[in-house]
């Protein structure tokens, strides 16, 4: 291994990422806290030391070149893994204190946080958790990035290099009005019923959409053209009549009891969500974060 000096700073690959990121030396000039002229003039030092230009650049934009993308993207890891080495130190005496960046998703987020956020506030008096609710699109990316610890989400297929700590199953239910014929019956049900029903589902980048998008389309479903932004919304129009639904069973007890809705459970077991925290492979706080998702999985509502 080469102990020789790098020919270049973290400070200067955290103008790169802040560059590409806004698109503008001005803006990341403002979010780096230095002068444009000093952040344009150490990123021209470095496309010199690397011998490739990072971006193209006019009076009025600035974008990423090929070598650029790729470069920028390398950048980022490394900051990351900066980032983690220091956290290491800072919890190598106590990882369960300071602050934890924890996302979590929308349609998880109003039903388990207050019973979860007290929970780990008794059991880690120490550790202050700072909450982000975002889709799971955004929370694996700023995950990636370095920007969240962990994050809270339904296990699907796109979560990216993340190691997992299941919390629960979460199945999913039937949901119609209160007068509705399916509402009526009192046995569980079978996708087989959903067969030329109006379904309501939520709106496009909801994970919880895509799981139940595909249960009505082997089923023959008809998907309304009305997309709900939330569970409670999707609760609403159900209640007003606007067709049929599915929610988790974790959102159930809330939803029904303000919208007087009908529930079923369905017959197969298969049909429901994982519920899990996950955070980045070689992440110093991993140990850790095994004892916050054993924390998360003993609160969570059993009743739901």
């Amino acid at each position: 291994m080469s102990f020789s000096p790098h020919p270049f700073t973290l400070r200067q690959l955290q103008y790169v990422v802040a560059v590409a990121d806004a698109l503008s030396f001005r803006k990341a000039a403002e979010q780096c806290h230095v002068s444009q002229p000093s952040l344009s003039a150490q990123l021209a030092q470095l496309e010199e030391i690397l011998g490739v230009p990072l971006f193209e650049r006019d009076r009025r934009r600035v974008l990423l070149t090929a070598a650029g993308k790729e470069l920028v993207e390398r950048a980022r890891r490394l900051l990351v893994e900066a980032d983690e080495f220091v956290e290491a130190a800072r919890r190598a005496g106590d990882p369960l204190s300071g602050t934890l960046r924890l996302g979590v998703i929308p349609t998880i987020s109003p039903y388990l946080l207050p019973v979860v956020a007290p929970a780990l506030r008794k059991a880690y008096p120490r550790l202050s958790v700072l909450w982000r609710e975002d889709k799971t699109e955004v929370l694996v990316r700023d995950l990636a990035r370095g920007s969240l610890d962990a994050a809270i989400v339904a296990l699907v297929d796109e979560l990216g290099d993340v190691e997992s700590s299941v919390i629960a199953d979460d199945p999913f239910m039937l949901v119609t009005p209160k007068d509705h014929p399916l509402g009526a019956k009192k046995s569980e049900a079978s996708p087989a019923e959903l067969r030329g029903q109006d379904v309501l589902l939520l709106d496009e980048g909801h994970c919880f959409r895509t799981q139940a998008l595909a249960l009505c389309a082997k089923a023959r479903a008809h998907e309304l053209e009305f997309r709900a932004t939330s569970l409670p919304t999707l609760a609403q129009m159900i209640a007003a009549g606007a067709g049929v639904t599915l929610l988790p069973r974790l959102a159930v007890s809330t939803e029904v009891n303000r919208s007087q809705l009908k529930v079923r459970a369905f017959s197969d077991p298969a049909l429901k969500r994982t519920i899990a925290v996950i955070w980045r492979k070689r992440s110093p706080l991993a140990t850790a974060l095994q004892q916050v998702a054993a924390t998360v999985r003993d609160s969570y509502p059993k009743a739901a």
